[in-house]
């Protein structure tokens, strides 16, 4: 009995992990990528020397409304990905877009 609860709680925790999917972009200007960590709606982002940002955490958001958040605080993107939806190329030139 122990070894089926064992079980059944192991193929719950699966699915729950794989919905802590990636929310990551790519600055197009790499330096504009903040030093330190950067809170937008509620996602702690960190970026390295490349313009590579990784996020944990998050307002649950349409991802095409992440990304102009983004935008508008850490200047454009090449790629955006919010909570395991990546935003394809017009949808990326139009999130730029809205940053003005």
């Amino acid at each position: 009995m122990r070894a089926l609860i064992a079980v059944a709680a192991l193929a719950l925790a699966v699915p729950a992990m794989a919905q802590t999917a990636a929310t990551s972009l790519t600055l197009a200007d790499a330096s504009t990528a903040p030093s330190g960590r950067v809170i937008i709606d509620g996602a702690s982002w960190t970026c390295d020397e490349t313009g590579a940002c990784e996020a944990r955490g998050g307002n649950s958001q349409p991802a095409d409304r992440a990304c102009r958040r983004v935008v508008a605080r850490l200047g454009a993107v090449t790629a955006f990905s919010w909570k395991g939806q990546a935003l394809n190329e017009q949808e990326i030139a139009a999130c730029n877009a809205s940053a003005g």
